[in-house]
């Protein structure tokens, strides 16, 4: 297998999972063929021009690939090298790589200008990084649930005595066998706000904390576009480990703050991908409102749309609908929900 293929598939493994490869060591039905050529076996079912063509090319990607400095670490990254070296070949042949690939398309793709702040932004109250991220625990296109270590130096003395003894009464109760008692101990723990997780098989205390994304408002779940908005927040925090800097606390408990995922700024990624509108109501900053306007300008995302509604108007309805005179039955559930979102 070549660098190229070798590169790939370690991206594959270790950045996102798209079902085309397979677990073997080869690249399933993409591996790399032993001909000298180096050109994966299936890539001429994705792309039109001829093996000889696809040979010259392919050379010239996996020189790109050597010389990359520093490498591509993201399926991203590895889809903007591929541009880059191909960019006066057929466009078919170019998308036709990449969707053998499972890479992103061009259309997909955005660039990301936010610089991560070294020291802390005035406002600030406090940052922390959490552990990896279940993409389960994204809740909308501008919320999370997320784990901090108790090992960190701030949460370390924030924990409640009392959580401390139910950790180890419960490690005791495991130790015994008494699983019953260990999942109440449990239990109680996680009532209290904190979770015992396993992290490369070492159980962690863990702090709970739910994210709500400052500066954004993106379409609720009932919403066209709140789907695909929720699915592209757990695609690019799945897996990773989070950096947040926390400006305060809303009127639901959810700490409102800027998170920065392996460098990049989410909020910009999910206002250029036009998944979120910038919140003005609450949130001022001249870049978030650049990012708005271009994504609307390219028609992205939800901006594909001639007139989106907006989410706050949405809640806004939502309420007036529930505050007018009863006229028998029950509120629907995702009625009341549709309440409990602004900040």
């Amino acid at each position: 297998m070549n660098l190229l293929g070798k590169a790939l598939k370690y991206l594959c493994s270790h950045c996102w999972q798209p079902a085309i490869f397979g677990d073997s060591d080869s690249l399933g039905p993409h591996s790399i063929s032993a001909a000298t050529d180096g050109v994966p076996e299936g890539l001429s079912n994705h792309v039109v021009s001829s093996r000889k063509a696809q040979t010259r090319w392919y050379r010239k990607l996996v020189v790109a690939w050597k010389e990359s400095n520093p490498p591509p670490k993201t399926p991203e990254e590895a889809s903007t090298l591929v541009l880059q070296t191909l960019k006066k070949h057929q466009k078919a042949d170019v998308e036709g790589l990449l969707a053998f690939y499972g890479l992103p398309l061009p259309h997909t793709l955005v660039e990301t200008a936010g610089e991560v702040p070294l020291a802390l932004p005035p406002g600030v109250k406090f940052e922390f990084h959490t552990l990896r991220v279940d993409a389960r625990c994204v809740t909308d296109g501008d919320g999370i649930t997320v784990y901090v270590s108790t090992s960190d130096p701030r949460e370390s003395c924030l924990v409640p005595q009392e959580v401390r003894i139910s950790v180890i009464e419960r490690s005791e109760a495991h130790a015994q066998g008494d699983l019953t008692r260990a999942d109440a101990l449990h239990k109680s723990i996680i009532e209290a706000g904190y979770r015992v997780i396993n992290v490369q098989n070492e159980e962690v205390l863990a702090r709970k904390y739910r994210i709500r994304l400052r500066g954004i408002d993106a379409p609720e779940g009932e919403m066209p576009y709140g789907k695909e908005a929720k699915d592209e927040l757990a695609k690019i925090v799945e897996g990773k480990c989070l950096r947040v800097l926390v400006y305060g606390e809303d009127r639901y408990g959810r700490s409102v703050g800027d998170i920065y995922c392996n460098g990049i700024f989410v909020q910009e990624l999910m206002l250029k991908k036009g998944m979120a509108w910038h919140y003005t109501a609450y949130d001022k900053r001249a870049e978030l409102a650049k990012w708005e306007k271009n994504a609307r300008a390219r028609r992205v995302g939800l901006w594909a749309s001639p007139n989106p509604e907006e989410p706050w108007e949405w809640r806004k309805n939502k309420r007036e609908g529930m505050s007018r005179p009863y006229l028998g039955g029950a509120p629907s559930r995702a009625s009341a929900n549709g309440l409990l979102m602004d900040y």
